[in-house]
């Protein structure tokens, strides 16, 4: 099959297709034939933070091959079934194994390319609405929000009665995609004065942004922090408006309550279905180009999610 690999040659990153041997499914694990994999900015800064060699994490979908010991009962996944998840090593590939417990099946007439787009980033962005306590009527401010969790993020708002719901993007090319997923107002990470004060605010960016973001918060606001950007807040920030900060990852809800990410999922699809969540596809891109898809993502060009294509 082909695979990408990640080296670090001479202090620059590599990313070259290779031939690799098809992987087994374990225990509890399913063999799928790859359709589509999700490109993630974690991932993109893992390879290029890093120092060492990175194994490619992603969401993927496609078909069951096989199934590992213990994927049995109604509960079970057969060969032939359609399915998306979170593959932790080696997603990069044309054949991938996913846990049980981070897949679901992709209802009929849905695509692997917009299966990828929904589900992974639809739960961090529900997971980081929920974290938040946001209220209706509350304002509602989204970092990185022409990202494929940002686009969602925004929809949540919406859905869930947000008074006043604001994107924060890289450039003023992003604006008119992100009013149309739902934004209000746009403002730009640049911009000395961000509209706020905002009672809630989703951060999917990090780093030198944190600051400002903590200073756009009401009195009482709460932010979510669910990137890997990191960054640093005074606690006097905090002190000062009687603000929180939050941080919300996805695995820890998907290992450690598991029904409740079920829960989740099911209304994802539904909220889909219904076309309350549009998913927004930046492009497809063929597997072995992958790192013109990273350089898309870190270069912040992107409009939603980067799809790599077998």
């Amino acid at each position: 099959m082909l695979r990408i690999r990640h080296e670090v040659n001479g202090g620059a990153e590599v990313l070259f297709a290779e031939e690799a041997d098809v992987p087994a499914a374990g225990a509890g694990e399913l063999l799928i034939r790859v359709e589509a994999v999700g490109v993630t900015l974690p991932t993109v800064r893992k390879v290029r933070e890093g120092g060492e060699p990175v194994s490619f994490g992603g969401e993927v979908a496609g078909t069951v091959v096989a199934a590992g010991p213990g994927v049995t009962g109604i509960s079970g996944f057969a060969p032939g079934e359609r399915v998306t998840g979170l593959c932790f090593a080696d997603a990069y590939a044309e054949y991938a194994v996913l846990s049980t417990a981070m897949t679901s099946r992709i209802p009929a007439g849905v695509g692997a390319v917009e299966a990828v787009a929904l589900v992974r980033s639809g739960l961090v962005a529900r997971g980081a609405y929920e974290a938040a306590r946001a209220e209706p009527g509350e304002s509602v401010l989204v970092t990185a929000a022409a990202s494929a969790v940002g686009t969602l993020a925004l929809q949540y708002a919406k859905a869930g009665g947000a008074r006043r719901v604001v994107a924060a993007v890289s450039s003023a090319a992003k604006a008119d995609f992100v009013r149309d997923l739902g934004a209000d107002e746009v403002v730009l990470y640049g911009d000395a004065d961000w509209r706020g004060p905002y009672d809630v605010i989703l951060d999917g960016v990090g780093g030198d942004l944190l600051g400002p973001a903590v200073r756009a918060l009401a009195t009482g606001g709460r932010l979510v922090a669910f990137s890997s950007g990191g960054g640093t807040v005074q606690a006097y920030e905090l002190l000062l408006r009687g603000a929180s900060l939050i941080g919300f990852q996805m695995r820890a809800i998907a290992t450690g309550k598991p029904a409740l990410y079920e829960r989740w999922r099911r209304e994802l699809w539904q909220l889909h279905a219904a076309g309350t969540l549009r998913t927004a596809v930046h492009e497809e891109i063929p597997l072995a180009e992958a790192a013109r898809a990273h350089a898309l993502i870190e270069q912040r060009r992107n409009h939603g999610k980067v799809v790599l294509v077998p």
